[in-house]
């Protein structure tokens, strides 16, 4: 891990405000590098004014593409779409060409199929053969109350998995699709977003010296690039200092 980012803003605006900052600092960062930059976008209710907000800004739209670090395994058009949120909140409301949003299929009616289709789409666009891990520019994630990440809940074998970059997740007997620690920790950038007083148990053990990643699976979370946890007051303050 390059570098670890711990910053606690006084409220959920200010979470929102910094969080901004620094994407837009990584997204200029990768176009400068690479002429081209990569975001997995999260789900869940944090990042939607985030979302909001990168849809007012001006950026080379034609140079971003956009990805999911997880979906819930129900139809584009669902009200618990991951991809449908980002789309109302941000991505329909500025000119991304149409073939630079990648979302994970739900459709072909089997959630390992589609964990598999949807790997195989990674690989080609991203020009990695088997075995390697593409790297994102930028991974966006949040936690649960039970310090969950994408969509590794605790005690489910998609922790397990060490040599795919997809694969099923479950919560509560619901499959998901989700990104795996593994291709997570080789983005570039990692960004946690973390609002709620309800979060500051979860961050207690995702941070303590010692614990179970099993059971507090954001811990896997790595990577060989920086990683930002951006929190307000509510989830922080037993961090702040």
């Amino acid at each position: 891990m390059k570098q670890k980012n711990v910053e606690v803003l006084p409220d959920k605006a200010a979470l929102i405000k910094r969080s901004l900052e620094v994407v837009l600092a990584k997204i200029q960062a990768a176009i400068q590098e690479r002429d081209l930059c990569t975001i997995a976008l999260a789900g869940g209710g944090t990042p939607k004014p985030l979302y909001e907000a990168l849809a007012a800004q001006e950026l080379p739209w034609a140079k971003i593409h956009i990805f999911w670090g997880d979906e819930r395994y129900v139809p584009a058009d669902h009200a618990d779409s991951n991809q449908r949120m980002a789309r109302q909140a941000w991505l329909d409301q500025v000119d991304l060409p149409a073939g630079n949003i990648h979302p994970m299929p739900t459709d072909g009616g089997n959630p390992a199929t589609d964990a598999d289709k949807h790997e195989a789409q990674l690989n080609e666009f991203f020009s990695t053969g088997s075995g390697k891990f593409p790297q994102f520019d930028i991974i966006l994630l949040g936690i649960g109350d039970d310090a969950h990440t994408a969509s590794l809940f605790p005690q489910t074998d998609a922790l397990q998995v060490q040599d795919r970059l997809v694969t099923v997740g479950n919560k509560d007997g619901q499959p998901r699709i989700t990104f795996t620690a593994s291709l997570i920790n080789q983005a570039h950038c990692v960004i946690f977003l973390v609002a709620g007083a309800s979060k500051r148990e979860a961050l207690a053990q995702i941070f303590a010296p010692d614990a179970d990643a099993l059971t507090y699976p954001a811990r896997l979370i790595q990577p060989q690039g920086e990683l930002w946890w951006l929190l307000d007051l509510e989830a922080g303050q037993e961090l702040k200092n």
